[in-house]
């Protein structure tokens, strides 16, 4: 996964976590705007939730965060 992917991921994790408190899940959508101006990395991101980590529809933030810091 490229860098600013990550990073973007980091961030939107803990602002979700600041905002909704510790238990809060996401999707994979949560890093995108309602329109598809990237289809490139929203792919990228879709991959490394579905095919690579076979993750659910909704994860905690929390647990996102750990594996994006992690390199998973």
């Amino acid at each position: 996964m490229r860098e600013s992917l990550r990073t973007k991921i980091i961030d939107i994790c803990d602002k979700k976590i600041q905002s909704k408190g510790d238990n809060v899940g996401l999707s994979f959508y949560a890093f995108f705007a309602n329109k598809n101006d990237n289809p490139e990395l929203l792919m990228e991101a879709a991959t490394w939730w579905i095919e690579t980590h076979q993750l659910d529809h909704f994860v905690k933030a929390h647990k996102i965060k750990e594996m994006v810091q992690a390199g998973l």
